[in-house]
């Protein structure tokens, strides 16, 4: 039963992957009516939140987008930076309820931060420990229980994700449409795009669920 839940996980990971990919080129090639770029719309939501000391500057690479809580800074790719599509000011708004995120000490967020160093230290030392674990799981169950609890932690991380994602793009459609950067003739591609984003992170999180739920078994019947 796990593989094949574990193989239909994939294959929609893929699907949503596919489909993200697929609706940013569609409405890529979508303009903006006025003619704003990717980092115009940042600067301008950022202003009018009040936030004037987080810096939007341009990654390297495609839908690398992401807003650096630690040095205050919302980073937009190449294809979104200096693009005027709606596509890109989807993108842009949606780092920037990041930044708003930051600013309004949103909850989630803050507990997403603390985990930060958890997660990065777990994921330096998870696959090794998993895997002496599983050798072991005989003799010395204690590694794996170990392993276990480290993935725990990304998982949580994952799950946590869920509603800073969702609410970043909240605050962003709420913005887009009262700031008149988007009309009713493109807003819906904006949200559709901002779903599509949204996907990912539930099938991320879903993913890695399965994962430890497949340790935990493993654990649970060692002495079958």
């Amino acid at each position: 039963m796990y593989w094949i839940l574990f193989i239909g996980i994939a294959i929609i990971s893929y699907m949503v992957q596919a489909n993200l990919k697929s609706k940013f080129e569609k409405y890529s090639k979508m303009p903006l009516m006025n003619g704003m770029t990717g980092r115009d719309v940042a600067i301008k939501m950022l202003q009018d939140n009040g936030i004037y000391d987080v810096k939007v500057t341009s990654t390297p690479g495609m839908l690398t987008d992401h807003y650096n809580p630690a040095n205050k800074t919302v980073n937009l790719s190449e294809g979104v930076y200096g693009s005027n599509s709606v596509a890109a000011a989807a993108v842009a708004a949606h780092e920037c309820g990041h930044a708003v995120q930051h600013a309004r000490a949103y909850a989630p967020l803050k507990m997403r931060s603390a985990l930060v160093p958890v997660v990065q230290f777990s994921s330096s030392i998870v696959s090794w420990v998993l895997l002496a674990g599983i050798l072991m799981v005989q003799s010395m169950p204690q590694i794996l229980l170990a392993g276990i609890v480290l993935f725990a932690a990304t998982t949580l991380f994952s799950f946590i994700t869920l509603p800073v994602e969702i609410n970043a793009s909240q605050r962003a459609l709420a913005w887009l449409s009262r700031a008149g950067i988007t009309n009713s003739y493109n807003h819906k591609a904006a949200e559709d795009a901002l779903k599509s984003a949204a996907y990912t992170y539930v099938v991320a999180a879903l993913s890695s669920l399965a994962t430890l739920i497949y340790y935990v078994m493993i654990y649970m019947g060692r002495r079958d």
